[in-house]
């Protein structure tokens, strides 16, 4: 076999061609990160970006590099009472369907957690699990980047990717023997990060393509999350619809969630961004300005207040990126406020708008996000579906904060834990002072 020389898109875990050299040469990618260099090795070899990232993320967060910093195991009522608040156990037998028989076979484990990395369902090879308890990689343990550095559950948390760490490329040494993947599991019905879905076993015993696998099945149970919510959606409506034809003016009725399951007065519309934290009485609803909210079994009624009777309007915009998985942004004005968390895509289109008070065009966008100014569709279709959220507070023709309205970023306090989970070339200049 040709000894040419191997880079990041080489040496990833489809490099279990050459196992002993591929470890040889990941070890001392890591050690180099570990005393200060940039992640690479001997012959100019360096490690994948996604693990350069998270190594430094870990060297940053002081952890143990030979046992990690375990952060101690929840008990059994706490396991319990976090498998019943998340709808992560509507899905477990779709995971366990599509993931435990193979995991099984290939002497392997499937694991389940919650987006703060604890394990919450643990199955497949009893000799694997046996060997896994030793490393406290058992239910209740953390496998946050926080707890134990570079590993599959907890990068994908960080980053919001599907990603397989193999041997050396785990921060903490005595996970070395490992390979994992995991892919990160969003709730369908807000983009919220509930968790992620995890192989793992022997690093000589993984196939390269464990990784596809887990990730088709990570969206074959958030499809079932989907069509459980558009289930109760319908169930709404059929309670709701006989409150709207007795209703004069413009109302809707929408789940906890906002997806609108009927309306009178006013065009259908998928959804409503309703408050972070909504309550009933008054508050500013974007798109639809100033609304009482009255709560429903399943959902709100939502009423809006004619425009003669208060004008609703935005003065201060605050964008929270301080924190590394979630993003908020914060209106206020005379009518009141509200708070929203962002996807991805909206938290680096904000930044970036943010950054250039000016105005910026889609090409420009488009290059600011994918490198590419020739992507002005999905620029333009992301933006339309912003303004409708941000109804006063964008303009267009370029595309720019409204004039008058105040932004604030709010920046976390290591440049480099900005959006960690981007690549776009803005946020990634941002990140690194270019």
């Amino acid at each position: 076999m040709s000894q040419v020389p191997i880079d990041a898109r080489s040496l990833s875990v489809q490099s279990v061609q050459e196992p002993r050299r591929s470890a040889r040469l990941l070890a001392g990618m890591r050690d180099a990160a570990l005393g200060g260099g940039s992640g690479g090795g001997s012959g100019g070899a360096e490690a994948r970006p996604v693990i350069q990232d998270s190594w430094r993320r870990a060297l940053d967060l002081g952890v143990d590099p030979d046992n990690g910093s375990h952060a101690g195991m929840l008990t059994a009522d706490e396991i319990e009472v976090r498998r019943r608040r998340t709808p992560l156990g509507d899905v477990m037998p779709a995971l366990r369907d599509g993931l435990v028989s193979v995991a099984d076979e290939a002497r392997h484990i499937m694991v389940v957690t919650d987006a703060e990395g604890r394990v919450l369902w643990r199955d497949g090879s009893l000799a694997v699990r046996r060997s896994a308890d030793r490393l406290g990689f058992s239910e209740g343990a953390s496998w946050s980047e926080e707890a134990v550095g570079t590993n599959a559950i907890g990068t994908a948390l960080v980053t919001g990717r599907p990603v397989q760490v193999h041997s050396s490329e785990h921060f903490v040494r005595v996970h070395h023997q490992w390979t994992c993947a995991a892919a990160p599991l969003i709730d369908p019905r807000d983009g919220r990060l509930l968790g992620a879905v995890d192989v793992s076993g022997p690093a000589a015993g993984m196939h390269p393509a464990v990784l596809s696998l887990v990730t088709a099945v990570t969206k074959v149970a958030e499809a079932e999350l989907r069509s459980l919510h558009w289930a109760a959606v319908d169930r709404l409506r059929s309670v709701s619809a006989p409150l709207l034809a007795r209703m004069p003016g413009r109302a809707a009725v929408v789940d906890p969630n906002g997806w609108t399951a009927a309306v009178t007065g006013m065009p259908p519309v998928e959804r409503i961004t309703l408050p972070a934290a909504p309550s009933a009485g008054r508050t500013w609803v974007p798109a639809l300005g100033t609304c009482t909210l009255e709560p429903l079994p399943g959902g709100w009624l939502v009423r809006v207040v004619p425009p003669e009777e208060v004008a609703p309007g935005a003065g201060h915009v605050v964008l929270d990126l301080g924190r590394p998985r979630t993003w908020t942004v914060s209106v206020s004005g005379a009518a009141g406020g509200w708070s929203q968390e962002l996807s991805p895509r909206h938290a680096e289109l904000l930044f970036v708008l943010a950054l250039h008070r000016d105005g910026r065009s889609a090409a420009e966008l488009a290059g600011d996000l994918f490198g590419d100014p020739s992507r002005t569709v999905t620029v333009r279709a992301e933006m339309s579906r912003l303004r409708r959220t941000l109804a006063g507070v964008l303009d267009h023709r370029p595309y720019r904060f409204a004039d008058g309205v105040e932004v604030a970023v709010v920046r976390p306090d290591h440049p480099a834990d900005l959006m960690p989970h981007s690549t776009a070339p803005a946020v990634r200049a941002a990140r690194f002072g270019k």
